[in-house]
């Protein structure tokens, strides 16, 4: 902690004064030192700080519960160069192990069952759980902490999907990223955290969380930056609701083909690979979302794994057919005939991404603005694409919305 004098600068002593004779001056006469800095804030007594590891590696809902809270004081009261005397860089270390083990397990694109069983030794269906869908929360962690306190927490009836871009232009974005983490190592099955655009190298390293990381961690800085950038690489893509809802965070992506390879006669027969990709843009499918490699730090805009890109960049057009995002540089544009064809192909009801929040709206023609916190971006024969934007502090929008879309599945 930095403190800075406010008062004037002394005076220097008049030429007659005692301190001109070699006397030394009395206790009253000699400057006083500037004040101690004040103590460190004490947590409220139902805290307990600094947040410890279980033994048994088990967390609880007294555990998860403690974290919240402990989040919600030190984001308040402690510097954020203190961050460690709260979440001890040993609990750091150990949360993001458990955590990126458990996403590195999961497919490409998660299965979301809200059906489950009454008892563990009965297949018969219980009430539907509902599912709740969020749009990118970019560090706002009180933003988060009010949503899962209104809408209810993840429980054996809530089942949340988080949509990616965790962190970055907000000032909790390490806070933020570790508390769903903490969720999902808690509760696995009830809570889904897909992959974000910002939940790369790039983006972290010029929108804020690299810089956010280093100067909560100072001298473990680059650690702790380092671990977060592998378990991004375990975030899924994509998710399938109750096997009619598809969410991911940009949306659609193209098919990517590769010519089989060729044999050339030549001295030692030697077998060439010549990769010809197609110049005509097709709907990819949802095998071949399957076999991307998403384990990679900053998804290419070139080369044969176009997919992971496409999912976390790409955005949706009014103009028919798929083009190249030529606003973003990666990924794609896609129109309402690409969203029917999608739907019809698998028998889904509903496309939900995010991405774009007001600001990129306001540059876009012929799209809804994001007043409501969401859009309704088309409406095709099958069903539906949504937009769901969930930071409500964004930069340049002020308005207050924390929005979140619920669907409550029936057993037919």
């Amino acid at each position: 902690m930095t403190l800075q004098a406010d008062s004037a600068p002394v005076p220097p002593p008049p030429p007659d004064s005692a301190a001109t004779n070699g006397i030394s001056p009395t206790a009253e006469e000699a400057p006083q030192p500037l004040s101690p800095p004040p103590p460190h804030p004490t947590p409220p007594p139902e805290l307990r700080v600094p947040i410890w590891w279980p033994e048994d590696g088990n967390l609880s809902m007294d555990w998860v519960d403690n974290l919240m809270r402990c989040f919600d004081w030190s984001s308040r009261n402690v510097p954020p160069s203190e961050l460690p005397s709260v979440l001890p860089v040993g609990v750091f270390d150990s949360l993001i192990l458990v955590a990126s083990k458990m996403l590195h397990k999961e497919p490409n694109c998660v299965t979301v069952d809200p059906f489950r069983p009454s008892s563990d030794d009965d297949n018969t269906p219980s009430a539907a759980s509902s599912v709740v869908v969020v749009g990118d929360v970019h560090g706002q962690l009180h933003d988060l902490l009010f949503l899962l306190q209104d809408a209810g927490f993840p429980s054996r009836d809530r089942i949340f999907v988080f949509n990616g871009d965790y962190v970055d232009r907000g000032a909790w974005g390490l806070e933020t990223f570790l508390l769903l983490l903490a969720w999902k190592v808690f509760m696995p099955h009830n809570i889904y955290l897909l992959r974000g655009n910002h939940e790369s190298k790039y983006c972290t390293s010029v929108y804020g969380f690299e810089k956010e990381v280093m100067v909560k961690y100072g001298d473990k800085g680059k650690h702790v930056y380092r671990k977060c950038l592998g378990c991004f690489e375990g975030l899924p893509l994509a998710s399938i609701i109750a096997g009619c809802v598809y969410t991911a965070h940009g949306g659609l992506f193209r098919s990517v083909t590769v010519t089989p390879s060729k044999r050339f006669k030549g001295k030692k027969n030697r077998k060439i690979n010549v990769n010809h990709e197609s110049k005509i843009l097709s709907l990819g499918s949802l095998e071949e979302l399957s076999k991307a490699r998403r384990s990679v730090l900053d998804p290419p805009w070139e080369g044969p794994n176009l997919i992971p890109g496409d999912v976390l960049w790409s955005d949706p057009s009014k103009n028919p057919g798929l083009a190249p995002n030529k606003e973003r540089g990666i990924g794609l544009m896609w129109g309402p005939d690409c969203t029917e064809e999608f739907l019809k192909k698998y028998q889904l009801k509903l496309i939900i991404r995010s991405h774009e929040g007001p600001d990129a709206r306001e540059k876009r023609d012929g799209l809804e603005g994001m007043d409501e916190g969401y859009t309704i971006d088309h409406v095709v024969d099958s069903g539906k694409l949504v937009t769901v934007f969930s930071a409500p502090d964004y930069p340049q929008f002020q308005l207050r919305l924390c929005t979140m879309v619920t669907f409550r599945c029936i057993v037919t």
